[in-house]
Parts: structure tokens; C-alpha cells; sequence
């Protein structure tokens, strides 16, 4: 045939463009189908438990007491939070100075309280009477109560934390912003107030949301020095009842409902400061 006779056949201008055909997932929508039964196996089994007593759960949940203790566990958690991060912003303050005394001592305060289980550090302090029985004339016992001993350690303890976490915040915003505002004229507290913490709190909000949901579950060891939280209080009304398992689920789902809300409001103030970044889900 010769190459006179050959016709060139043009598509149709109207076609239809091929239909794209989505990946089947079979794998993946049997584990979720997998995981689905075994969620509701879960939760048709402590629902219709006996054993965990929800009548009594209902009776207890809004007791005068466990409100108070609630009410108490809500407070630790905010004033510990506050002073935490107010004396680990002054820590990363020290370990980015320039002062190699003030580098020391900020990372040295980090590493030893961050080596500390904060069970131990409730005990020393709750017995810091044993090494020194008065303080400027008072008797230790009597100026250190188990309270003041729970925001002490607590907020001792957190304070390294926090450190770590401003420290890493700031040093995650470019230096170029930092010489742009110097070329500006911007004096230093503009500068940080402005340009630098803004910019950090894209990195430090979502560890400290981390670490305020953490304190506030943290705080249920304090019921081991006799302050009267949450879990110490349900715990009263257990040693007196021996309902132990409802008492338990009354304190279980107080902390689920409060870090749920604390989750949400997380949730906002990170949206809020990743404006005008990819992070915005």
C-alpha cells in the first residue's frame, strides 16, 4: 500500500476524556471494618457490665464532694501550668544568653528535674522537714502543707519541661526575621513581642497543650501526700464504701470530659497562631 493511500482518522473533537477509576482499598476498609467490631464489642461490654455499677457512677458524679475535688485538681492545674512556664520561660531566657554562668545553670536545672521521677520530688519535699525542721524560725511542718508541697513540686517539675519547650520555640523562627526587624530600628522588646513570639508559638502550642492535658492527669499523684483532689477525694468515699470500681469510673470520666474540652480549645488556639502557614487543619 502506498503511502498515498494511507487516511489519517482524527479523534473526535467531543469525546469523553477517560474516566479515572479510584484504587479499591479492600485492606484498608477491612481493618476499619475490623476495628469497628471490636469498638462496639468494647463498648457493649461496660455497658452492660454490672460490675461497674453505673447507677452508683450516676449517684456519685456530681457529689458535693468530688466537685470540690475536681474544683481543686482544676486550680493545681492552672497555678502550676502559670508558674511552670513563667519560670521555664526565664530558664530558656538563661540557656540562649550569652553568659556561660546563666547557660549552666539553666541546663543543669533542666537535666536534674527532668532526671526526677515527680513522685520522688513530692516525697522530698513532702519531708524536706527531716533536713531542715525550721525555716527563718518556723517550723517546716507547719509553713510547707501538702498543698504548698504539690504546687512546689509540681511546678518545679514542669518548669524544665517548659523550658525546653519556649527554648525549642524560639529557636525554630529564622534568624532572617530577627535582622530584618534589627534593620527596621525595632528595639529588642518590639522585636520579640512582635516578630519573635508570635512565630514561636507555632511550635510551642502544641506541646504546651500536651503538657497542660499531662499536669492535669499528673495531678492525681498529689493524692499520695493527702491533697484532697479528684482521685484522693473519690478515693475517701471508696475506703468508706469499698465501692471501688465505680468510684474509679466516676474519677475516669471527670478526666476524660475536662481533657476532652481542654483538646478542643488546643484545637483553636493552634489554628489561631498557624494563620498564614500551611498548618491550618
Amino acid at each position: 500500500m502506498s503511502s498515498h493511500t494511507l487516511v489519517k482518522v482524527a479523534a473526535p473533537e467531543d469525546a469523553a476524556p477517560p474516566r479515572i477509576v479510584p484504587r479499591r482499598r479492600l485492606g484498608q476498609w477491612t481493618a476499619a471494618g475490623a476495628v469497628l467490631i471490636l469498638f462496639g464489642l468494647a463498648v457493649n461490654s461496660v455497658a452492660r457490665n454490672e460490675a461497674f455499677q453505673w447507677d452508683v457512677v450516676g449517684d456519685y458524679f456530681t457529689s458535693a464532694s468530688v466537685l470540690r475535688g475536681l474544683g481543686l485538681t482544676l486550680w493545681l492545674t492552672a497555678l502550676v501550668m502559670a508558674l511552670g512556664f513563667a519560670l521555664g520561660a526565664l530558664l530558656a531566657a538563661f540557656r540562649l544568653s550569652a553568659n556561660p554562668v546563666l547557660r549552666a545553670v539553666s541546663w543543669g536545672y533542666v537535666w536534674l528535674f527532668r532526671s526526677m521521677p515527680i513522685l520522688v520530688q513530692l516525697l522530698f519535699w513532702f519531708n524536706i522537714g527531716a533536713l531542715y525542721p525550721t525555716i527563718l524560725g518556723v517550723k517546716t511542718v507547719n509553713l510547707l502543707g501538702p498543698v504548698t508541697v504539690a504546687i512546689i513540686g509540681l511546678t518545679l517539675h514542669e518548669a524544665a519541661y517548659a523550658a525546653e519547650v519556649v527554648r525549642g520555640g524560639i529557636l525554630s523562627v529564622d534568624r532572617g526575621q530577627i535582622e530584618a526587624a534589627e534593620a527596621l530600628g525595632l528595639s529588642r522588646w518590639r522585636r520579640w513581642w512582635r516578630i519573635v513570639l508570635p512565630q514561636a508559638m507555632r511550635s510551642i502550642v502544641p506541646p504546651a497543650g500536651n503538657m497542660l492535658i499531662g499536669t492535669l492527669k499528673g495531678t492525681s499523684i498529689v493524692s499520695v501526700i493527702a491533697v484532697q483532689d479528684l482521685l484522693y477525694s473519690v478515693q475517701l468515699v471508696y475506703h468508706r464504701t469499698y465501692q471501688v470500681i465505680p468510684l474509679l469510673m466516676v474519677a475516669t470520666v471527670w478526666y476524660v470530659v475536662v481533657t476532652s474540652v481542654l483538646g478542643v480549645g488546643q484545637h483553636y488556639v493552634e489554628r489561631h497562631y498557624a494563620r498564614g502557614s500551611e498548618r491550618t487543619r
